[in-house]
């Protein structure tokens, strides 16, 4: 049966250089969950913030968006 002493005596063998990811992964796992509701207004908020944009500066935003998403997101990945 898997313990906390057997996580923490496995934890003492890692590398001091990776210490940083082992704590960022145990704090990930103890964040507190997201309010839905306060997500759900935040994203409401912005409904028609693109209203009084001309077509010609929308479609600009539009080409420039997905041009850096894929210049950001471009990934060989080989399986």
């Amino acid at each position: 049966m898997l313990t906390i002493e057997n996580i923490i005596k496995e934890i003492k063998d890692v590398p001091k250089e990776r210490l940083e990811e082992i704590y960022q992964f145990i704090h990930s796992l103890n964040q507190k969950p997201v309010d839905k509701k306060s997500n759900r207004d935040k994203i409401i908020a912005f409904g028609g913030a693109f209203k009084e944009m001309s077509e010609a500066d929308y479609l600009d935003y539009l080409s420039n968006t997905k041009q850096a998403r894929n210049t950001l997101f471009k990934r060989n990945i080989d399986l």
